[in-house]
């Protein structure tokens, strides 16, 4: 007799924001996820400070990231993300990597992988973000990111964008 149970995924989701107040915006990006029907946040990194990635004068990100249990499958997570990202008043314009109120991915979702128009996971820069694998590191140290690589294998090594990444102190 086959089992209709559905199981808990992991998941792991990255936050960045560097407009209208970047730590609120984490911080109530947080709490909105937390509301997030069939999911629960069981472990939640530091903030961190990082210098854009992308076009310069723009004001610095705030990151972190967080682990999330759900029953939800990627997509309907990512609706979900999405819709918060809308709440908080993501624009999405032309400017890849240009500044924003709230970022929210996802960077893993249990040992699921696809790619395609929607999603494409594992997230397929985070060997050479500092600013996702200095928080991932504080919530799944060991989480295996290539076949041979955990994050903090990774973090120890150089990257093509050498940003500052700085630890933020009382973020609570």
């Amino acid at each position: 007799m086959m089992s209709n149970k559905i199981h808990w995924k992991i998941s792991y989701i990255g936050l960045g924001s560097n407009q209208d107040n970047p730590i609120k915006q984490i911080k109530n990006a947080l709490v909105n996820m937390g509301k997030i029907e069939r999911t629960r946040i069981i472990k939640k990194s530091s903030f961190y400070e990082t210098e854009p990635l992308g076009p310069d004068q723009q004001p610095n990100f705030i990151n972190a990231a967080v682990a999330l249990l759900t029953l939800l499958d990627p997509y309907e997570l990512l609706i979900k993300l999405q819709h918060i990202e809308k709440k908080q008043k993501r624009e999405r314009g032309s400017i890849r990597w240009g500044p924003r109120t709230i970022d929210l991915d996802i960077l893993f979702y249990s040992n699921v992988t696809t790619n395609d128009d929607r999603l494409v996971l594992p997230h397929p820069e985070i060997q050479n973000r500092d600013f996702v694998l200095f928080p991932l590191s504080e919530i799944a140290p060991e989480l295996m990111v290539s076949e041979h690589l955990n994050v903090v294998d990774l973090l120890e090594m150089e990257k093509p964008q050498n940003l500052s990444v700085k630890k933020i102190k009382n973020n609570d």
